[in-house]
């Protein structure tokens, strides 16, 4: 009564295979036996654990614990759990504990846990930063005239 023996299914349309690719929550892998030479680009997510020498790009970058990067990280979100020598760019980055990074961080919100290690510069992709409102008294000493 439902069978459908005999009848083909019927090929899924060139726009709806680029739906569901461009909803696929997969992230890109590279694996920590991987060693790769450029740049990496992606519209999505991007999970290293291995070894990359260029540049990545991509919606999330995460750099697992033992991966190395040498080159400069740029997406919307930024995680740090390895090593990193280079420039990162990303309305958020989270350098976590096991993170070693050289390079300058450039954010809209930064956060580095206890332990990670930085030697760069930080600074906000907005540089014009807001005015300061209103300032505690006690602190009012530290403030300077620009």
């Amino acid at each position: 009564m439902f069978s459908k023996i005999g009848k083909p299914a019927p090929a899924p349309s060139e726009s709806v295979v680029a739906q569901v690719v461009a909803r696929s929550p997969l992230p890109s892998i590279i694996g920590a036996d991987l060693r790769i030479v450029g740049d990496l680009c992606c519209n999505g997510d991007v999970h290293v654990s291995g070894w990359v020498q260029g540049d990545i790009m991509g919606r999330k970058v995460t750099i697992e614990q033992h991966a190395t990067i040498l080159g400069n990280l740029q997406a919307d979100a930024i995680r740090i759990r390895g090593l990193v020598n280079g420039d990162v760019r990303a309305d958020v980055v989270v350098l976590e504990s096991s993170g070693r990074m050289t390079g300058d961080i450039i954010h809209r919100t930064l956060a580095i846990e206890e332990g990670a290690y930085l030697e760069g510069s930080c600074r906000p992709l907005d540089q014009n930063p807001a005015p300061i409102i209103s300032v505690d008294p006690q602190f009012a000493d530290y403030i300077t005239e620009a």
